[in-house]
Order: structure tokens, then C-alpha cells, then sequence
């Protein structure tokens, strides 16, 4: 078998292969014997079967078979040891007729080259690292946060906007009276969070009320007619719920209030877990940190931004053949259509282009995704979903599970691959090129961010 290549323009070329019969007799008999072992052919017994007759029934498409695979595997073995760069795959340039007489083959295949992009990311390139400054406003509003969420529910004199109310709840007639009649809803034992009313109206009427005061609100207007909430809060069925539109009377009999933890030991091991923190200044110092990583995310995805956007900027204007491309994207995708691939291909190419620069920045910064790498970012979302719950100082080997359940799934690992080699891409850049850090406000971050946002929408 006899493989050239040549190059017949910028961004393609044809590799031709040469075949006779000597590349492919000995497998094509080989296989024909494996049949007549193997197969029950009509009027022979299992393993009886001359190989002339073999050769007249099944010849041509053994033949076939084998010619085609031997050649797409010289193909691609040809292709990794004279290192030729291809985007997509081999392309036939036309279909080859095999037959039982010609003995002798030539094919030929379309490649569209990989573009050389001499990718320099080292430290004559400069990009800036934009970090959100930590403001004392920001440290006393977390502050103020976390005391609440550690706080305690206890008995209170007035309803602030964070109460939660105990009480009767009684349907009034039309006049304003309590209704008496045999269809009344009325709760006795009832409870209501105004801070949760959906209609702000409603929740406002219970500001400041006491206990033995009472409160006529619209439950329906209070839920915005959300069936499921009505029934929770007048102990009816869902499916009566939707028609119960008529004002109550809540007649307050105990007010729950959030009361605030105060800064001591407890506070500090609730928030840091115990033992970490152990004085004011150190638990003020490490709610700094924890804002300063909760905002660290936005500066790393504004660094990739613009990352991404100064090497599409430098080298998108690369050397490509469309008329290939769009004949792979055929082959890639069956259901994609010459018509579609036509109109939407302005669409397509920013995406196959970024595919060539980022790949070849990870080969040239040596960017490997190990199992590890993936663990670690399967913890990360552990910690993330059990944080929505109020879980927040969960064990290590708690964390450590979930995340290897996830990684279970071979959809969801696929994923987090995706996103680690991203991850890490961007990271390997940071640490070659020269990082300008820049500390600005919270304001000028988002001006930023919009910015980049705006920019890519543009693209």
C-alpha cells in the first residue's frame, strides 16, 4: 500500500493511497473461512462450504469490507506518524466501486490542515487581573447577615419586617363581618410570614401590630392567587383554593422575631466551625476573606473574558478551507443539511475557531486534565449544593462523596471535564503571560463586566 500527500493550497490537501491486491488478498480469504465456520448458509452444513463458493457469494462484499477499513486505518495511522495536523477528518473525494475482477485501487481523500497559529503566550503579553475591593460597608452588611441566619427565633412585642405570625384566621362577609355560616374557613391555630407575601401591600398591613391586634388581609392578593400557598396558609384543598378571594381577619396571638446572634465564641464557631476564629478582630478579618472569595469568581471569569477576547482578537484571522469544513460538518452531524450548514456557517465558524485556538494553547502550555482535577471540581459543586440547603461547614468526607457520585454520571463528567480543562487553560495562561492586578470598586467591576458582555454579544 502506497500513501502520499500533498499539499494543494493554505488550509488543505489530498492524501492519496495506492492499493493492490496483495495489501488486501490474505484478509479477504481469512474472512471468507471465518464465514464458512461461523454462518449457516442454506444447503451446507455449518464449516462445509469450498472457499470458491464462498468467494462467489460473499467475495465482492468481503472484499469491500476490508479494502475500506484497511485503507481508513493506513489513513490515519499515516496521518499520526508524518504528523499532519487535519481539522475534522478525512474527507472521500469520490465513492470507489470495488468489484470481483479489478484487483488494483486508488483513493483519494480531502484533508482541511490545521492552521498554524504560532500561538506566544509568555511574559511579553500583558493583560490586566481586576480585583473587587472590600469595602467596610460590605463587612458590616455580611456582618449583619450572618448574625441573622445564626440568630434565634424568640417571642417579640411588635411585627418587624422578618416576623412570623401566630394567630386566628376568620373569612369575613362581604359587610366585614366574621362569616358564620356552615362553609366559613376559619383557622384557629393559623400562621402566616408576611416577609414571604408575594403582594408587598399585604405583607405591610402586619408592620408594627401586637399581640391581641387584629389585621383583615386578602390571602389571595397576599399569594398572587398561587393555589398551593393559599391552601398551606387556610388549611383547604388546592383545588378549592384558586375561588378563595375574600378578605380575613388574622387576630394576632403571638409574634415571632428574629432575634440576631451577638458576636462571642458561638457566633464565631458557627460561622468559621470551631475553634478557628476566637477574637473580634480575627472574625472581622475573616469575614473580609470570605466576601473576598465570594467576589474572587467574577474576577477570574472577567480575566477568561477578556483572555478569550485578546486571542480571538490576535489570531482568528487564520487560514481556513469552508468549502471542507462544511463538508465535514455534513459528516459530523446527519442532521444538519447542506441548506442549513449554508445559512448558519457565519454562526458555526467563531465556535470551530475557538475549538483550534484554545486547543493549541493547551498543547503549548502543556494543559493535562488529571482524575484529581476532576474530584476537586466535583467537591466544589458538592459544597455549592449543599450551601443552597444552609449546609455550610459539612466534613470533608461527606463533600467528598456527593462528589463521586457525580462524577458517576458519565453525562455530568463529561461536563466538569469540559469545565476543568477550561479552568485550567485559563489558569496555565495566567501564570505565563504578565498579570497587571488592578483593584477597583464594585461599581467600576461591573462596568467592566458589562463591557466584555456587550463585546462579546457583538461578535
Amino acid at each position: 500500500m502506497n500513501i502520499t500527500f500533498e499539499k494543494t493550497g493554505d488550509a488543505r490537501g489530498i492524501i492519496t493511497v495506492a492499493v493492490t491486491e496483495e495489501d488486501y488478498a490474505a484478509k479477504v480469504t481469512d474472512k471468507l473461512k471465518e464465514i464458512g465456520k461461523t454462518h449457516q448458509i442454506p444447503g451446507f452444513r455449518k464449516g462445509h462450504i469450498a472457499l470458491p463458493q464462498l468467494r462467489q457469494r460473499f467475495g465482492r462484499d468481503v472484499k469491500s469490507d476490508v479494502i475500506n477499513h484497511e485503507v481508513i486505518e493506513a489513513v490515519f495511522e499515516y496521518i499520526k506518524k508524518e504528523q499532519i495536523k487535519v481539522l475534522g477528518q478525512p474527507l472521500p473525494q469520490a465513492p470507489v466501486e470495488i468489484d470481483n475482477k479489478t484487483t488494483d485501487y486508488t483513493f483519494t481523500y480531502d484533508v482541511a490542515l490545521w492552521p498554524a497559529l504560532d500561538i506566544v503566550l509568555d511574559k511579553t503579553v500583558t493583560l490586566p487581573f481586576y480585583q473587587i475591593e472590600v469595602t467596610d460597608e460590605m463587612v458590616a452588611e455580611q456582618d449583619k447577615n450572618l448574625c441573622e441566619r445564626f440568630g434565634a427565633q424568640v417571642p417579640g412585642e411588635e411585627a418587624d419586617d422578618k416576623a412570623v405570625i401566630k394567630g386566628s384566621i376568620m373569612e369575613l362577609n362581604a359587610d366585614g363581618t366574621v362569616k358564620e355560616s356552615e362553609d366559613a374557613i376559619q383557622v384557629v391555630s393559623g400562621i402566616v410570614a408576611p416577609f414571604l407575601f408575594k403582594d408587598h401591600d399585604e405583607a405591610a398591613k402586619f408592620l408594627g401590630k401586637h399581640v391581641n391586634d387584629k389585621v383583615v388581609f386578602n390571602p389571595f392578593k397576599a399569594a398572587e392567587g398561587n393555589a398551593a400557598e393559599l391552601a398551606s396558609m387556610l388549611n383547604i384543598e388546592k383545588d378549592a383554593a384558586a375561588e378563595v378571594k375574600a378578605d380575613f381577619e388574622f387576630a394576632i396571638s403571638e409574634i415571632i422575631v428574629l432575634k440576631p446572634a451577638e458576636h462571642g465564641q458561638d457566633l464565631y464557631d458557627d460561622v468559621f466551625g470551631k475553634d478557628k476564629v476566637h477574637t473580634e478582630e480575627e472574625y472581622l478579618q475573616g469575614v473580609r476573606n470570605m466576601i473576598a472569595g465570594q467576589l474572587a469568581p467574577n474576577s477570574f471569569q472577567l480575566f477568561n473574558a477578556q483572555a478569550h477576547k485578546y486571542l480571538i482578537d490576535k489570531y482568528s484571522d487564520m487560514k481556513l478551507d469552508d468549502e471542507l469544513l462544511k463538508r465535514w460538518l455534513l459528516v459530523a452531524d446527519q442532521n444538519l443539511t447542506p441548506e442549513s450548514v449554508e445559512a448558519d456557517y457565519d454562526n458555526i465558524l467563531p465556535g470551530i475557531k475557538w475549538e483550534i485556538i484554545s486547543s493549541d494553547v493547551t498543547d503549548k502550555l502543556g494543559v493535562k486534565v488529571e482524575e484529581e482535577d476532576l474530584l476537586g471540581r466535583a467537591k466544589a459543586i458538592a459544597h455549592q449544593q449543599m450551601m443552597q440547603y444552609g449546609m455550610y461547614n459539612m466534613d470533608e468526607e461527606t463533600v467528598t462523596d456527593m462528589a463521586r457520585r457525580l462524577l458517576n454520571d458519565s453525562s455530568l463528567r463529561r461536563q466538569i471535564a469540559g469545565q476543568v480543562e477550561e479552568f485550567k487553560m485559563f489558569d496555565a495562561i495566567r501564570n505565563a503571560i504578565t498579570i497587571e492586578e488592578k483593584t477597583v470598586s464594585l461599581d467600576e467591576f461591573r462596568k467592566l463586566a458589562q463591557g466584555e458582555e456587550q463585546a462579546e454579544a457583538a461578535e
